[in-house]
């Protein structure tokens, strides 16, 4: 069909047409979900199961390797990692994303995975609870605040966020909302050991007669008359009066109060398991999620309202304050891309009224908007969605998506100034350069298949750039070859504007550059590949690098603390922290976890795992240019102050990253043989200048064993079991009951007073009920000795095999990629015992193993663009030509990145990509034009020149439209080294397009000079 002369004598329905989809593109566009980053699966699950008392090596081989063992039987897992804890196991399970597309495919792959772990449970040790799975580890909670109130308790900031909780969750985009901080209440009944041993009472007993006294059980029916009647008695538990009123009775038939023998109090649990501070103020934590495919900034204001209009409620003194607020940050970022869209539309617009007058800028700038508008409307139906990697992409793709019409209209711009009809000019262009176009154009969106089809995280995190693009210039070629002939019928006149001049002075120029060019082709050739070897050259200067820093007005202070401190230590430690970042310049507020990370409140965000010698900042700031001086500021003085702890400074990266920029994982057998590698790799780091040195180990733990007497212990009619109990009921108490209070039920928690648990050496007054001897004896009878040995406190394995990983991160000052360069041969040349092997991780890992994504599908993609050229000429020679110049387009990229200092990006190499796509499509342009004037009957020299000179100002405006329309994304550190990369090897690229395609041309089809037109 030819759709150009369609659109020409159809014109109200090509005018229509026009306005649908300048309103489908508006709707999209009011429609498309908003987000920060790109949504990717995070196709994780994680099994916790509890062993207590175990140690972290028992865990691993008795629980560990029992559900290892049973991950690894499904298909399509990618990796299971594990942290082995004393009387804690952590599985993380990670499936493939051939195996789990999309949620529907990962929700089977989990409902698999929960029927395995359920048929392990038989063949756990006794001892062991139930494993606990947790599908939805993943989840991002966009929307994440603290609940603070001065003068209130944390129970009862928790009591009013349940309520909130239960409001909130019924917003239209919420999915979850989940509350951290939060520590449990629970009822201390606190007692004097010494006058429990006269009175012959045992914990257990007490615990019994509460029991009795609280336990809610069926009390039967009776009938009187036709009515059958329900007793129910009331709990004797109803306050914690009663409870102390509660009587017991001794072994010699005295009867006492309970609080007579003990103290009952409110409390919270010790120690705590992590606890939250808003500017230094305890707090509640509220994580909300969207649904899956919502549009965040709707629900984020969604919530906000419903919060407005539940404020009258909230009692006065507590304030919700923002932690992490994306649908704030989204509609500030998706605002500023649209700016960014905008401007470089207006540049695009701008430059093309420059360079093709009025008449035919205005109708440039008619084709852009109509194009942007299909775009978005594809963008709607193929189910993507405006965030930082599409909004990017629709900025890369506008000087792309003018080249088609470019160069129809160009061409029927020529046409109409020698006379010719201009419906019948614009048909004869379409039909000439259609098929050229179109190769071009898929040639242009093939170059960014790599990432598109990238089957790792990177890949998925940055795969709409592709899609975005594809449709881009799917939809402008459609519109190149349909509407625009169209378009060129009502501005494009005879005789109105640009009438035939003849040659300008600088196509006059470009003219004689162009014949000294082929004159001296083979000069011409060597200093093009001069240029080529002494980028090479300069490569060596080029930054390297993965994704970049944020913009967020936030950064992190990670903070630990050896091994086995104590969680109120800790917390004591990080408060001085806290105070004192707090106090610098530039600092807003301050965001405190201890104990472990953060709720994940972004999606490359994954907090650490429960630790209590850990804590975390997370640091507001009133611009992000305050962040770049406090980093150095605050790590000095961390430094300085806390030599004991390790602790580390550092920015949000945008993109798929985390963990330490250096990391080199030792894989073995031997825990000491792993530890040894790893000190050996943190000395070479250490003394390299690295900060931040540390293993994923971390230290040894001390640990008090007992050595229990079991001949005494037989005697005596006590087990290890009892005698742990016994010890275990004394330092941390027993629970002997619930306490009910509406809908919540608060542990009763028997033990004895603080003054007799709070010192080491009286773990020799313990006493132990023995029913043989009929009541206590000291523990010392049953244990020996109290030895002081060390443990490790966390084993790591990855595929079930162990697994240590020495972290570290370059100084403020000093790039990743230097340090990396300065340790890398030594930590390789580290002696390593016979079936131990080391890898990289970190930083350089990461982009290994992204760049081994791209390297995956890069034959696929370059593959189908070399046969796509073929396929177009269907000629050997013309796509030599085109696959010659390639390479050297690294010419500008490599000169542009080192001149600029701009690190080797990601980003970047998905500049060098789309590069290739826009040099190819350029170079077939400019060939079949050559093609087409020589089978013409034009002499062949003179056909190369004509050629090219007739294509200047076509491929120089899409040069220069695409070069400044990049130009607002150098203001914006995640695109910054694809802009530059773009900006200048693309403008090079003009110069091998316009100058060295003509001579390879002239020399692998050996025109001589003399062939010119008479």
């Amino acid at each position: 069909m030819d759709l150009a002369k369609f659109a020409i004598t159809k014109r109200v329905i090509s005018a229509i047409l026009s306005l649908l989809i300048l309103f489908a593109g508006y709707f999209a566009y009011t429609k498309l979900p908003r987000f920060e980053d790109p949504e990717f699966l995070i196709r994780s699950a994680q099994i916790i199961t509890p062993y207590p008392g175990a140690s972290a090596e028992e865990v691993a081989l008795e629980v560990t390797e029992v559900v290892e063992n049973a991950l690894q039987q499904l298909r399509g897992v990618d990796e299971v990692r594990s942290v082995s804890k004393p009387g804690l196991s952590e599985v993380t399970v990670e499936f493939t994303i051939a195996a789990a597309k999309d949620r529907d495919a990962l929700n089977q792959r989990f409902s698999l995975m929960r029927a395995k772990i359920s048929d392990i449970q038989a063949n756990l040790p006794p001892n062991a609870l139930t494993s606990q799975v947790y599908d939805d580890y993943g989840d991002v909670f966009a929307l994440y605040f603290a609940i603070t109130g001065e003068g209130f308790s944390l129970p009862e900031l928790h009591t009013y966020a349940k309520e909130l909780q239960r409001q909130l969750v019924t917003v239209s985009g919420v999915s979850k909302i989940l509350l951290s901080g939060v520590q449990d209440e629970v009822i201390h009944v606190d007692y004097e050991p010494a006058r429990l041993i006269e009175l012959g009472l045992s914990p257990s007993q007490i615990g019994n007669l509460l029991e009795g006294q609280n336990l809610i059980v069926p009390g039967g029916t009776i009938l009187a008359g036709d009515t059958r009647l329900t007793i129910r008695p009331l709990a004797a538990v109803t306050s914690l009066e009663a409870i102390e009123n509660l009587v017991i009775s001794g072994p010699d038939g005295a009867s006492f109060r309970l609080s007579d023998i003990a103290t009952v109090s409110r409390g919270l649990k010790e120690p705590a398991s992590s606890s939250l501070y808003r500017d230094g103020q305890p707090a509640i934590g509220m994580g909300i999620s969207n649904v899956l495919g919502g549009n965040v900034v709707e629900m984020g204001e969604a919530v906000k309202a419903r919060m407005d209009a539940l404020i009258s409620e909230r009692p006065i003194g507590i304030d919700i304050l923002p932690i992490s607020d994306q649908s704030e940050s989204v509609k500030v970022s998706v605002n500023d891309f649209v700016m960014n869209v905008v401007l470089a539309l207006a540049i695009v617009v701008g430059t093309l009224l420059i360079f093709m007058g009025l008449r035919s800028g205005l109708l440039m700038g008619g084709i852009l908007l109509v194009t942007v508008a299909g775009t978005l409307m594809g963008m709607y139906l193929y189910g993507l969605d405006m965030q930082r990697i599409s909004l990017g992409a629709l900025i890369i793709a506008l000087g792309m998506l003018v080249d088609n019409a470019i160069v129809v209209v160009e061409g029927t711009l020529v046409r109409v100034q020698k006379g010719e009809n201009t419906a019948k000019a614009a048909i004869a262009v379409v039909n000439q350069t259609r098929w050229p176009l179109l190769g071009g154009t898929i040639v242009g969106f093939l170059a960014f298949s790599p990432i598109g089809l990238s089957p790792d995280n990177t890949g998925e995190y940055a795969g709409s750039l592709f899609w975005t693009i594809m449709i881009a210039l799917l939809f402008s070629w459609l519109v190149a070859i349909w509407l625009t002939p169209y378009y060129c019928t009502l501005l494009l006149k005879p005789g109105k504007e640009g009438a035939d001049k003849g040659e300008g002075a600088v196509l006059r120029f470009y003219r004689g550059l162009l014949g000294r060019a082929l004159h001296m082709r083979y000069v011409t050739v060597a200093v093009i590949v001069g240029l080529f070897l002494s980028a090479l050259a300069l490569f060596s200067l080029v930054p390297p690098g993965f994704f970049p820093a944020s913009t967020r007005a936030q950064f992190v202070v990670d903070f630990f603390l050896p091994q086995g401190t104590d969680i109120d230590a800790t917390q004591a430690r990080i408060a001085e922290v806290d105070e004192h970042v707090r106090s610098l310049e530039g600092v807003t507020g301050t965001n405190t976890v201890v104990g472990g990370g953060h709720t994940r409140f972004m999606l490359t965000y994954d907090g650490e795992s429960g630790n209590p010698a850990y804590g975390q900042i997370l640091v507001d700031v009133d611009g992000f240019d305050r962040i770049a001086p406090l980093i150095p500021e605050i790590q000095s003085w961390l430094d300085a102050t806390y030599p004991e702890a390790s602790t580390k400074v550092w920015q949000f990266v945008l993109g798929p990253g985390g963990g330490s920029k250096i990391e080199t994982r030792f894989y073995g057998t031997d825990p000491e043989v792993l530890r040894g590698l790893a000190d050996e790799a943190k000395t070479i780091m250490a003394a390299a200048g690295a900060v931040a040195v540390k293993d994923d180990w971390r230290e040894k733990v001390p640990v008090i064993r007992p050595v229990i007497d079991t001949e005494n212990a037989r005697r005596l009619g006590l087990t290890q079991g009892e005698i742990s109990n016994a010890v275990y009921a004394h330092l941390n108490g027993s629970n002997i009951g619930v306490y009910r209070e509406g809908d919540v039920l608060t542990n009763i928690v028997m033990r004895p007073v603080s003054s007799a648990r709070a010192d080491v050496a009286q773990l020799r007054d313990i006493q132990v009920f023995s029913q043989v001897a009929g009541g206590y004896v000291p523990i010392t009878q049953v244990v020996s000795d109290f030895k002081l040995v060390f443990e490790d406190g966390t084993l790591r394995r990855i595929d079930r095999e162990l697994a240590i990983t020495a972290q570290s991160d370059n100084a403020p000052g000093v790039l990743s990629g230097d340090l990396f360069a300065s340790i890398r041969d030594e930590i390789e040349a580290i002696a390593l015992p016979p079936g131990y092997r080391m890898e990289w991780k970190g930083e350089f890992g990461s982009s290994a193993e992204a760049n081994a994504g791209l390297a995956a599908t890069m034959p696929l993609g370059f593959g189908a663009m070399v046969l796509v050229v073929f396929l177009l000429f269907n000629a050997v020679r013309q796509p030599v030509i085109i696959w010659l110049t390639v390479p050297l387009a690294l010419i500008g990229v490599v000169y542009g990145l080192a001149g600029t200092q701009t690190p080797l990006e990601f980003m970047a190499i998905l500049g060098i990509l789309s590069l290739t796509g826009m040099l190819i499509k350029n170079a077939i342009v400019l060939i079949d034009e050559t093609d087409s004037q020589i089978a013409g009957g034009k002499a062949r020299m003179s056909a190369v020149v004509d050629a090219a000179v007739s294509r200047f100002r076509p491929v120089l405006l899409g040069v220069v439209t695409t070069v400044l329309g990049v130009l607002p994304l150098l203001g914006d550190p995640f695109f910054k080294s694809l802009a530059v990369t773009i900006i200048c090897g693309l403008s090079f690229a003009t110069v091998l397009t316009l100058i060295f395609v003509p001579t390879l041309y002239a020399i692998l089809f050996r025109i001589r000079a003399e062939e010119v037109s008479a």
